[in-house]
């Protein structure tokens, strides 16, 4: 199976039909959830569309080590390419394309990964995606979100950030200073017998879109079956 093939696979395309074509590059959103309902799962899930669209990926994460995200990756890249031969060629490439950094929030701002993407970008890396996982809002500044954003926009990168949130409603998800710099916003919800709801609280100018999008209770992969 091509590269290509498996980019139209991808349950991001679910999501992008959904949420007017999806996050567009220079832009900034949001995954958010209570703890364990699957953040993580969607971040990678969007990080690997930028690997299966043949582009530059850094996961950045605050809270799981290199071979958690490793992990991860791997699982999402199975579940895709379920009963399909692949190519080693393909895996491998995909790997090349991605760079995985470890931080802890207390000692390492979101600036400072600003600071280490843009380094990158010095160095050679054309990055096209990033995903920030387990960002914790209570440790962060409205600059540091600011910086995030401007780096998004001056690179044409798409950035999406996840982040713990307790309640369903948009303003529940960020602080009010630090909403507006996400032009999406993806909320996680279990419902009593159906799974994981994939509600897309915000997207471009609309806000509270209509989807029945889920997460697979197996693969934890996006879907709207």
């Amino acid at each position: 199976m091509a590269k290509q093939e498996l980019y139209e696979r991808s349950p991001i395309r679910a999501f992008d039909e959904v949420a007017n074509g999806g996050l567009k590059a220079g832009e900034l959103g949001l995954v958010t959830s209570k703890k364990g309902l699957g953040k993580t799962s969607v971040l990678v899930q969007f990080g690997m569309d930028t690997l299966l669209n043949g582009k530059q990926l850094v996961h950045v994460s605050f809270d799981q080590h290199s071979s958690n995200v490793i992990s991860w990756y791997d699982s999402i890249f199975s579940e895709i390419s379920k009963k399909k031969a692949i190519s080693s060629d393909v895996k491998d490439q995909l790997i090349r394309n991605r760079t995985i950094l470890n931080f802890n929030q207390d000692n390492f701002s979101l600036e400072k990964v600003v600071n280490t993407l843009n380094a990158l970008k010095a160095g050679g890396i054309a990055v096209a995606g990033v995903v920030i996982d387990g960002v914790d809002f209570t440790k962060a500044k409205e600059a540091d979100i600011q910086a995030v954003a401007s780096y998004a926009k001056a690179t044409k990168v798409k950035v999406w950030i996840s982040a713990t949130a307790d309640g369903d409603k948009l303003a529940d998800q960020a602080p009010k200073a630090i909403l507006p710099y996400f032009t999406a916003v993806v909320h996680l919800s279990a419902t009593k017998g159906a799974g994981t709801k994939v509600q897309i609280l915000k997207a471009g100018k609309k806000e509270n879109v209509e989807s029945t999008l889920k997460l697979d209770q197996k693969s934890l992969l996006i879907t709207n079956k």
